[in-house]
């Protein structure tokens, strides 16, 4: 499932392409997608595009009396094409904007294209989403106020998405080992100063993520169709039993929350 950096990179990929243009036509050719597709999005011809954010993994097209949102879910991608080119099979939906297209591709229909007309941040979806990791809201205090009395391991603290939002299951991994901190760990015994390695380390990971376009373990790709290239250099995720890159001893796989956690036994205390 793309992560909070695979939809940064889309964003950042996707706003000079969108930003300032008149929406010409819209085509949904599945409206069944994880939720129905509102009818109201078939209305937006006219609207001219204002700019597009992100809150947590989801993708806000902001068209002035409204925004579009869009959520890329399992294996879906937003690609910016020429107009004309033909739909294949899992192309579910199209942006026109004159002299070029948001195309959606989403084989699994795991994704989402929604719209709203009123404050975007109340919409049901977004408003009980946690704290922002790249926002400056997220440092050692903050960090460490948030795990005060939560029992579960610290991975799975990570991933809840009610506290901070979008660090999913390969990033949490890859933060904790660049932390030193084992992920089975109960949150609640992270130290003020664990909190600081911490908030920075989550930082540090996804900033160096989205330098490097995301990761691309299976589907996905950019707006402009490039792939990522993170997952070349991930210290601990999805290398169970090779060298630690920093003390060589073998990477151990377990699972939390029925998803795969990756630590090295030495490094992460």
């Amino acid at each position: 499932m793309p992560e909070l950096p695979e939809v940064e990179v889309t964003r950042r990929g996707l706003a000079p392409h969108l930003a300032g243009r008149v929406i010409s036509a819209v085509e949904v050719r599945q409206p069944q997608l994880r939720w129905p597709v509102p009818k109201a999005v078939l209305s937006l011809a006219g609207r001219t595009v204002r700019g597009v954010t992100r809150r947590g993994k989801y993708l806000l097209v902001d068209c002035g009396d409204g925004h579009l949102i869009l959520h890329l879910g399992m294996s879906g991608s937003l690609r910016v094409i020429p107009p004309g080119t033909p739909a294949e099979k899992h192309d579910h939906f199209d942006l026109v904007l004159g002299d070029r297209v948001l195309r959606l591709r989403d084989p699994r229909r795991f994704g989402a294209v929604l719209w709203t007309s009123d404050a975007v941040e109340t919409h049901p979806l977004l408003a009980g989403l946690g704290v922002e990791p790249l926002s400056q809201a997220l440092n050692a205090t903050r960090l460490y106020q948030l795990t005060r009395g939560y029992r579960t391991a610290i991975k799975l603290f990570l991933m809840d998405g009610r506290r901070i939002v979008g660090v999913g299951n390969i990033y949490a991994s890859e933060s904790l080992f660049r932390a030193g901190i084992d992920p089975r760990k109960p949150a609640k015994r992270t130290t003020p100063e664990g909190a600081m390695k911490l908030a920075k380390a989550i930082k540090d990971t996804l900033r160096a993520a989205i330098k490097a376009g995301g990761s691309t373990l299976r589907d996905f790709v950019g707006a402009e169709g490039n792939a990522g290239y993170m997952q070349n250099r991930f210290w601990v995720y999805d290398r169970a039993g090779k060298p630690c890159r920093r003390c060589r001893t073998p990477i151990k796989r377990i699972v939390q929350g029925q998803r795969s956690t990756y630590f090295c036994p030495r490094c992460q205390k």
